[in-house]
C-alpha cells in the first residue's frame, strides 16, 4: 500500500484517535534532563557548599551527555509504568497471568538468545568495517557501546526468559532468525526480514545519536547566559542549541531502550526501499558527500553567510527573527518530545495524535525545512554571484523535496500497519489545522487538471484524498 492508493474514507471519523504516548512521558523525561542540565552547570557550586573541595568545574564531558540518558529515560519508564500502565496494554505481547516456568521457557529462549547473540555479532562486524565509524566524534559511540557489549550479552540471558514467561506467542522475529541460523523448521523469512530492518535501523540510527550527543550537551553546560542574553544572535542560538540538545538526548533514548515491557518495542521496520532510500540520504555517512554544507551533490550553503550576517545591525529585527527560529526549533523538538520513549525513524511503534501531531503529520520535517530556509538564508550570497543563489535556492528545494518524499513513505507504511492511524490520516484530512488546507488546496488543483482532462476529451484519473 502506498499513502497515494489510501482511499478517502465514507466518512471522517467524529473526534480524533486517542494518541498511543500520553503527554506526560515526554515531559517527564523533559525534567528529568532539565534537572541533570542544572546539577551538571551547578555542580562546582553544589561540591563547594557541601565542603567536598573548591576548584571543580562543571560537569561537561562526554560521559556526562551519556548520564544524561539514564534522567531522561528513568522518569519516562517510571510515568509510562505507574501511570500509563503501559505493561498491561495488549500490543506488548505480554500477558502477566500466563507465567510460565522457567524449564518450558528454555527451548523457546535458548533460540532466541542465539539468535540475539548472532545479530550483534554481526552489526559489530559491520561496525569494525566500516571506516566511518572509527573517526571523529563516532568513535565516542564505538567507546560506549564496546563497554556495552559484555553486560548486554549477560543480562540478555535472564532478560529473554524472563519475557518468554509471559509472551502469548513466544516464537516473535529474533526466534525466527534464531532457528534459521540452527536449522529449525517452522522458519519465516518475513519474520527474519521483520527482524533484521529493526536492528538495522537500532545499530544505524543509535550509534549516529550516541555520536552526537556530546557537543550540544558541552555548549549547554559551559554557556553563560548573563554574557550573552543582550546578543540577539547568541542568545538566540544558545536556545536554538538548548532545544536541539533536548531533541538529541530524548531521540537517543527512542532508539535505545526498545523494551517490551514500556511497549515501546519496535513492531515493525519500513518495508518500503523507497522509505530507507529518502531516510538513509539524510544522515551521515551518505549525508557527507550529498546535503548539505559539506555535500557535495546537493549542497545548499555555498559563499552564504546565514541569517545574523544579514541582519547585522539591526537589533530589532534580529530579536524578532532569532524568536521565530528558536519558535521553529521548538515545534522540531516538541515533535521529539511527544514520542517520549518510542522515538526513531523508519519504525512502527503505536499511533501518535497528540502535541505538534495534532496539527500536522509531520511537524518535524515542516519546522526543520522552514529552519534551514530562513537561517541559511540560501538566497542571500556574499560572493555576489546569481548562479550561487540559484544555485543554492534549488537544492534546498531539492533537500525539501526529498524530506516530503521520506513524509509520503512513512505514512505508507503506517497505513498498511494500523488502523487507527487510517483513521488519524482521514481526521487531519478535514481538521489539521496546517494539513487540512493543504489537502484542500490540493484538491482543487487536482480537479482543475482532471476537469481540463474532461474538457479536452481525455479520460479522468480517479480522485484521490490529498496527503499533507
Amino acid at each position: 500500500m502506498s499513502a497515494e492508493s489510501h482511499p478517502a474514507s465514507a466518512s471522517t471519523p467524529l473526534n480524533l484517535p486517542k494518541s498511543d504516548v500520553s503527554s506526560g512521558v515526554g515531559l517527564a523525561g523533559l525534567l528529568g534532563l532539565m534537572l541533570w542540565i542544572l546539577f551538571c552547570r551547578t555542580f562546582p557550586v553544589i561540591v563547594e557548599t557541601l565542603g567536598l573541595g573548591s576548584g571543580y568545574g562543571v560537569l561537561s564531558g562526554p560521559y556526562a551527555a551519556l548520564t544524561a540518558m539514564a534522567f531522561t529515560a528513568g522518569p519516562m519508564a517510571i510515568w509510562s509504568l505507574l501511570v500509563d500502565k503501559v505493561h498491561l496494554r495488549a500490543s506488548t505481547g505480554l500477558d502477566w497471568s500466563i507465567r510460565r516456568s522457567v524449564e518450558d521457557v528454555l527451548p523457546v529462549s535458548t533460540v532466541k538468545i542465539v539468535g540475539l547473540w548472532a545479530t550483534w555479532a554481526i552489526i559489530a562486524a559491520l561496525y569494525c568495517l566500516c571506516r566511518w565509524y572509527w573517526d571523529g566524534s563516532y568513535l565516542f559511540a564505538m567507546e560506549v557501546l564496546g563497554f556495552l557489549i559484555v553486560p548486554m550479552v549477560v543480562l540478555s540471558v535472564p532478560y529473554i526468559i524472563w519475557l518468554d514467561r509471559f509472551m502469548t506467542d513466544q516464537r516473535d522475529s529474533t526466534w525466527h532468525f534464531g532457528a534459521a541460523l540452527l536449522g529449525r523448521e517452522g522458519v519465516d523469512l518475513d519474520q527474519v526480514k521483520k527482524h533484521w530492518r529493526a536492528w538495522i535501523i537500532k545499530a544505524f540510527f543509535g550509534a549516529f545519536m550516541i555520536s552526537i550527543l556530546p557537543p550540544g550537551f558541552a555548549f549547554i553546560v559551559e554557556a553563560d547566559p548573563a554574557a550573552i542574553i543582550a546578543n540577539p544572535f547568541e542568545f538566540g542560538m544558545l536556545l536554538i542549541t538548548l532545544l536541539f540538545v533536548v531533541d538529541v538526548q530524548i531521540g537517543t533514548v527512542g532508539y535505545l531502550f526498545t523494551l517490551r515491557p514500556l511497549d515501546a518495542h519496535i513492531r515493525s521496520g519500513n518495508p518500503f526501499v523507497a522509505g530507507w532510500l529518502a531516510a538513509l540520504l539524510c544522515y551521515p555517512p551518505f549525508v557527507w558527500g550529498i546535503i548539505g554544507n559539506n555535500g557535495q551533490i546537493l549542497s545548499y550553503e555555498g559563499a552564504t553567510a546565514g541569517w545574523g550576517h544579514w541582519m547585522a545591525g539591526q537589533p530589532a529585527l534580529l530579536w524578532v527573527w532569532a524568536a521565530w527560529l528558536v519558535f521553529l526549533t521548538a515545534i522540531y523538538a516538541w515533535a521529539t518530545v511527544v514520542f517520549g520513549i518510542r522515538f526513531s525513524n523508519l519504525t512502527y511503534r503505536g499511533v501518535l495524535t497528540n502535541g505538534p501531531y495534532r496539527f500536522t503529520r509531520h511537524p518535524a520535517y515542516l519546522s526543520k525545512n522552514l529552519f534551514w530556509w530562513c537561517s541559511v538564508m540560501p538566497f542571500l550570497v556574499t560572493n555576489g554571484s546569481a548562479v550561487d543563489a540559484i544555485r543554492n535556492t534549488f537544492f534546498l528545494a531539492v533537500v525539501n523535496a526529498i524530506y516530503y518524499w521520506r513524509a509520503r513513505t512513512e505514512e505508507a507504511h503506517l497505513l498498511a500497519e494500523d488502523p487507527k492511524y487510517r483513521e488519524y490520516y482521514d481526521w487531519m484530512e478535514v481538521n489539521g489545522l496546517v494539513t487540512a488546507p493543504l489537502a484542500r488546496l490540493k484538491l482543487k488543483l487536482i480537479g482543475r487538471i482532471s476537469g481540463g482532462k474532461r474538457a479536452s476529451g481525455k479520460p479522468e484519473a480517479g480522485l484521490q484524498e490529498p496527503a499533507e
